[in-house]
């Protein structure tokens, strides 16, 4: 009976184990981001939350002037948003999805980082009810240029 107790156990330990280890790893430090937002701007606040609901850890800093983060990082102000983010080397500019996100740390790619320059209705904190207008992500190379990454029709 001894034997059978031990056997469970150990079942149960593994089982808990498959449960609690893939949370574990969603929080690898390639994918806590850190993002400058305005202390006023409601939209970064729902971009933000769009990234935890996405397994993501963010450290959120308020600051008087994003923009200037944008600039120290290396992106060219013409793919210039609301909110500048950092994750796994690479930057962040405006609402771009979790999904690529993930993609990009995926990929790995030699690059700036992506951009949805503006605040286009319907990508991530910026929805207002049904309506989804067409975006593209941008993939920013390290010489200023940049290629669609992603297309949101």
């Amino acid at each position: 009976m001894s034997t059978r107790r031990h056997v469970l156990g150990t079942l149960a330990a593994a089982a808990a184990t498959a449960f609690v280890w893939p949370a574990q790893a969603a929080k690898t430090p390639q994918q806590r981001i850190e993002v400058w937002k305005s202390p006023t701007c409601g939209c970064c606040t729902a971009w933000v939350e769009h990234l935890q609901q996405n397994g993501f850890e963010v450290t959120v800093h308020e600051v008087e002037a994003p923009g200037e983060y944008r600039a120290r990082f290396g992106l060219p102000d013409t793919y210039g948003s609301c909110h500048t983010g950092r994750v796994g080397g690479y930057v962040l500019e405006g609402h771009v999805p979790a999904r690529e996100i993930v993609r990009l740390l995926k990929e790995k790619p030699a690059a700036v980082g992506l951009a949805v320059p503006g605040m286009p209705v319907g990508s991530p904190g910026m929805e207002v009810g049904a309506r989804k207008d067409p975006y593209d992500v941008l993939l920013v190379t390290r010489d200023g240029k940049a290629r669609v990454y992603q297309k949101y029709p």
